[in-house]
């Protein structure tokens, strides 16, 4: 059953990876509800157990983001920094409430993003339809000191959530400072890297961590992230968002169903 089981998870990593590759998003919002629905884990645990996962895949994608395009690392690390403390502080808050009522606030939370990703998508379907396209106000610019405020809350919902950060600081980078989805992609999850580390050490230490399970979705997820990566350059930026905001709603879905 054991090998069964390493196999399984192994082609599930698989498919994690690429779907996470090519939307930024790690593939922690994909492992969670699968984790929660097919094999009956509490929400805190299939959490640390999507962080063995995660962590890898996104150091993976960010190498890979860095060679289509380099990223800027004052800004990166700056966010990572404001994120570090503060994902310890969400993970010790996560471990500490009611497994269906972490569950509820992840769904309502993605429920949310999606939107968000709904109404940017036809927005920019809407702007591309226009014969004039509207004049504006220019966008702030990316400073570090801005992307470590945002940091910070990333860093709280990716320790409270086990993933989340870099879902919240994807459409913010968009639309505020209106950089490039897969700019933001590779930002987002540059900033995330060192507070999935704190979180998965803190869900570790509280024995909310699978290894046996983690693991092997691990090793199938980073063989297939450099094909998701190379696949979202090539996809049309509106086509994009709106995959991200159909897997959001996907998995708002599948929570709901186990609820």
């Amino acid at each position: 059953m054991t090998v069964w089981l390493i196999a399984l998870c192994l082609g599930a990593g698989c498919l994690i990876g690429f779907m996470g590759g090519v939307l930024g998003i790690g593939g922690g919002l994909i492992a969670i509800p699968a984790l929660v629905l097919l094999m009956s884990m509490s929400q805190q645990l299939a959490q640390g157990t999507a962080l063995i996962m995660v962590l890898p895949t996104i150091m993976m994608a960010v190498r890979k983001y860095n060679q289509q395009t380099r990223i800027d690392r004052r800004v990166a690390l700056a966010g990572a920094a404001g994120a570090v403390v503060f994902t310890w502080v969400g993970a010790r808050l996560a471990l500490g409430i009611d497994s269906s009522k972490l569950r509820l606030s992840f769904a309502v939370f993605l429920f949310f993003i999606a939107l968000f990703y709904a109404w940017q998508t036809w927005r920019a379907g809407v702007a591309a339809k226009s014969p004039r396209p509207a004049a504006g106000r220019a966008a702030p610019v990316f400073t570090p000191r801005r992307a470590s405020v945002l940091g910070v809350l990333c860093g709280t919902l990716g320790g409270f959530f086990g993933v989340g950060g870099a879902v919240l600081a994807v459409p913010i980078i968009t639309s505020v400072f209106r950089l490039p989805q897969t700019t933001a992609q590779a930002l987002a999850l540059c900033m995330v890297i060192p507070g999935s580390a704190v979180a998965l050490v803190t869900y570790s230490w509280a024995g909310q961590a699978d290894w046996l399970v983690g693991l092997p979705l691990a090793a199938g997820s980073l063989l297939f992230v450099p094909v998701g990566v190379r696949l979202a350059y090539r996809l049309p930026e509106r086509k994009l968002r709106a995959c991200f905001a159909a897997m959001l709603f996907a998995t708002v879905a599948l929570l709901a169903f186990e609820s």
